[in-house]
């Protein structure tokens, strides 16, 4: 490492809770419930949510926002948010979405997710959010799509998720 890019080094430093603390808070409530708890802060985030910095601000049965303002540490080598970023909080708003629509006790995993990134994301770009749509919940799957958008309402990138409903029964 040079002297010039030793001086340009930054460090950044976060916390998180036990992510099974937060599982099981999720089992116990109807997923409406548990996206509502996350989004007022009666409930902590994940892990990967102060990883990426991002948190939930809104949730409706059927739909769920996420925010995330992007910050240098989420930059790829070209200059902008890497698009595994964005793609996190896309799949993570359609996880939500869909979990506004099952029971306690009910949970869901992304089979496949779909994503078009129309615009770079960069610091200048400003908070972004990710709203994710329950479009159809049925008994073994579900789907979703999210539209990630700036504060002006341009759309940067949307995406399409197909979810597993996963039953503590196993049907």
């Amino acid at each position: 490492m040079t002297s010039e890019s030793a001086e340009k080094r930054r460090d950044r430093e976060y916390s998180w809770i036990d992510p099974l603390a937060v599982r099981n808070q999720h089992w116990e409530l109807s997923g409406l419930e548990f996206v509502s708890a996350l989004a007022s802060g009666d409930i902590e985030h994940s892990p990967i949510a102060h990883t990426l910095g991002f948190r939930v601000t809104e949730a409706r049965e059927g739909s769920a926002t996420i925010e995330l303002a992007p910050a240098e540490f989420l930059y790829n080598a070209v200059g902008s948010v890497h698009g595994g970023a964005i793609g996190a909080i896309a799949d993570s708003a359609m996880g939500f979405a869909i979990s506004t629509t099952l029971p306690a006790a009910v949970g869901y995993t992304t089979l496949d997710l779909n994503i078009r990134f129309l615009r770079p994301v960069t610091e200048e770009t400003g908070t972004i959010n990710a709203v994710g749509f329950a479009e159809h919940t049925g008994r073994t799957t579900a789907t979703a799509r999210a539209e990630i958008t700036d504060a002006d309402g341009r759309l940067l990138a949307s995406a399409t998720a197909r979810c597993m409903i996963l039953r503590p029964d196993g049907s």
